[in-house]
């Protein structure tokens, strides 16, 4: 799980203006890093299901996302995933 102040740096990162918490671009970072820490965290530990379950769910969140900020804004979407090194 991601601490406060992580999430902040994201936050500060990836935001579009001075008040943005939300964006499409700031929740795809948060999800990105908390989808590292989980996969490290099942590394470890392989049977915990319920864990495994919420590493989807992110996932899927994640790309869902990432659909609707490519319909939006190709160019912000690119450069994010660039940023963020995903497929």
């Amino acid at each position: 799980m991601l601490d406060a102040k992580k999430k902040q740096k994201i936050i500060e990162k990836f935001r579009t203006h001075a008040s943005d918490t939300g964006s499409p671009q700031v929740q795809i970072a948060i999800l990105t890093a908390e989808v590292a820490d989980l996969t490290e965290h099942l590394k470890m530990h392989k049977k915990d299901f319920s864990s495994r379950r919420g590493l989807i769910k992110k996932v899927n969140e994640r790309r869902r996302l990432l659909k609707y900020l490519e319909r939006e804004d190709a160019k912000a979407a690119a450069k994010l995933k660039e940023s963020l090194d995903l497929k």
